[in-house]
């Protein structure tokens, strides 16, 4: 059971610098705000993610970039070696998520899914999915101590519809911390400034003056937030009731694995602060650890 005493570790698991803050940003500043410990990670070092700048440099700026981001709520933000577009869930890379894992000790694991468009997210997600009971393992690694209890490990949102649909386990009102995950990601200039405006192609809108391009971004940000609320409005209703669930614009969702430790509904209450959790759908027992009632790590 999760120690109700004691603050707990949120560990983000992301493709890219800024996946973490754009997809669980809500989430990872309600954890700040309430004195729990928050480290985030790029597993790329996203040298790709650009229209002019050249790999090596755009590397060290978004590596940069991570970091200031983090500052911004006080968590730490880890950005790895592996090139961007080359992520691959090999047994190398599963053993770096695993070390990940057990030196931070986690209590809940946040990941891609293992179905989007791209690669490297794709690649994230079958690499947390791989390691996830493996971190129990002794004999796996033995260089870095094992975990007794596997975390607790929920998919961050997406709308992709194949082969399944995200299942909302887990309903989030971010509203109140919307203007915090706009500021983090406005330290990705490389990212929202350009690239993502290029790709957009609105990267002549985008106001000269720092104050303004906030104020611009929080509209970017707005807009790409609508279509997630709009997909999950049911469950938002659901969750919130009327008229707040029908009047929300950003929101996080999110879908707890069955491969990992499980959550009862006090342990997912406690895990996502402020959420709308639905009751486990199923008893877990894939593994040891759920066979013998694990609740969280």
């Amino acid at each position: 059971m999760i120690d109700p005493a004691r603050p707990l570790r949120l560990l983000i698991l992301g493709a890219h610098p800024d996946d973490a803050e754009y997809h669980a940003g809500g989430l990872a500043a309600s954890y700040r705000s309430a004195g729990h410990t928050v480290r985030m990670v790029s597993m790329t070092n996203g040298q790709a993610g650009h229209f002019q700048r050249p790999p090596e440099e755009l590397a060290r700026l978004r590596r940069a970039e991570a970091a200031a981001a983090g500052r911004v709520i006080g968590a730490d933000y880890v950005t790895w070696d592996i090139p961007d577009g080359e992520l691959t869930p090999d047994v190398p890379t599963r053993h770096q998520v695993i070390r990940e894992i057990r030196r931070f000790a986690p209590d809940l694991v946040l990941a891609h899914r293992p179905y989007d468009y791209h690669p490297d997210h794709r690649a994230a997600g079958q690499l947390v999915q791989d390691a996830t009971y493996l971190v129990t393992v002794p004999n796996v690694l033995r260089d870095t101590p094992a975990l007794f209890r596997d975390p607790v490990v929920a998919y961050m949102p997406d709308l992709f519809t194949k082969p399944n649909p995200l299942v909302a386990d887990v309903v989030l009102d971010v509203t109140e911390f919307a203007d915090t995950v706009v500021r983090m990601l406005a330290c990705h200039q490389t990212q929202v400034f350009e690239w993502l405006a290029y790709q957009d192609g609105v990267l002549d809108q985008v106001p000269a003056e720092e104050d303004q391009r906030l104020e611009w971004l929080r509209g970017w940000f707005r807009r790409h937030a609508l279509p997630r609320a709009k997909r999950f409005r049911e469950e938002l209703i659901a969750a919130y009731g009327e008229p707040r669930g029908r009047s929300i614009e950003f929101c996080e969702v999110y879908e707890l694995s069955e491969y990992a430790a499980s959550a009862d509904l006090a342990a997912r209450q406690r895990l996502f602060p402020g959420a709308v959790c639905k009751p486990p759908r199923t008893t877990a027992a894939a593994t040891p650890a759920h066979a013998m009632g694990n609740e969280s790590g």
